[in-house]
């Protein structure tokens, strides 16, 4: 799964490298969670950056504040679940990162592990939003989640899910165009080349959302 990221590039930096204006402008992240408010690119507006809550709230749900906020999707099981089937169809989002976290069961524990790429570049994972109404305020929520796959060689020591990087602008853009069916899309959520991602172990202080700070990334 994916549970924590961070996203510390500076939001020009971003703006260029996803070639979006910066309608909302990200202030560092080094331990995004969900429910925070963070940066994706939608398929509605291909050419800006938004903040938005990470847990997605279905457009049919009757309950946002009690019901489930899945903060991932699995990409082999979208298409069999009629909410993500629609999603996966109609909308679409790049989730912006520059790494992510995920823990290792040990026998001393679970440890936690920071994963990037080697180049430290940013990157986009694939995601899946919408929008429920506030039939009361009028209001729209958006909100959105993190597709997930089975792990590459790397993340396959730490875990047994690992979050879909998409492999540069080529794929982005192709994973946002409704131009593509459904099974176009679905072919794009695989394992990211794991010669090409490195990690290493922090501490556990990453293990709080309280702490958000550059100390988070610090090697243990």
């Amino acid at each position: 799964m994916c549970g924590r990221y961070t996203v510390i590039s500076p939001a020009p930096a971003l703006a260029k490298r996803f070639d979006a204006k910066e309608a909302a402008t990200p202030a560092p992240n080094f331990n995004a969670a969900p429910s925070q408010a963070l940066p994706i690119i939608t398929n509605a507006a291909p050419g800006q950056i938004q903040l938005v809550s990470w847990g997605l709230v279905p457009s049919w749900s009757r309950d946002p504040a009690g019901g489930p906020k899945p903060i991932n999707a699995r990409a082999e099981t979208l298409v069999e679940k009629p909410s993500f089937r629609q999603l996966l169809a109609r909308k679409r989002c790049l989730v912006l990162a520059d790494s992510f976290y995920e823990w290792q069961a040990t026998e001393r524990g679970k440890i936690p592990h920071r994963i990037l790429l080697k180049d430290e570049q940013p990157f986009a994972f694939a995601g899946l939003w919408d929008e429920w109404l506030d039939k009361t305020t009028g209001e729209l929520h958006p909100t959105f989640t993190i597709v997930t796959t089975e792990p590459n060689e790397l993340m396959a020591k730490l875990h047994n899910r690992m979050p879909v990087i998409l492999p540069g602008p080529d794929a982005e853009h192709a994973w946002l165009s409704d131009d593509l069916g459904p099974s176009a899309h679905q072919q794009l959520l695989v394992p990211y080349d794991a010669s090409l991602m490195r990690e290493y172990v922090i501490t556990t202080r990453v293990n709080s959302p309280a702490h958000n700070d550059a100390e988070v990334l610090a090697a243990a």
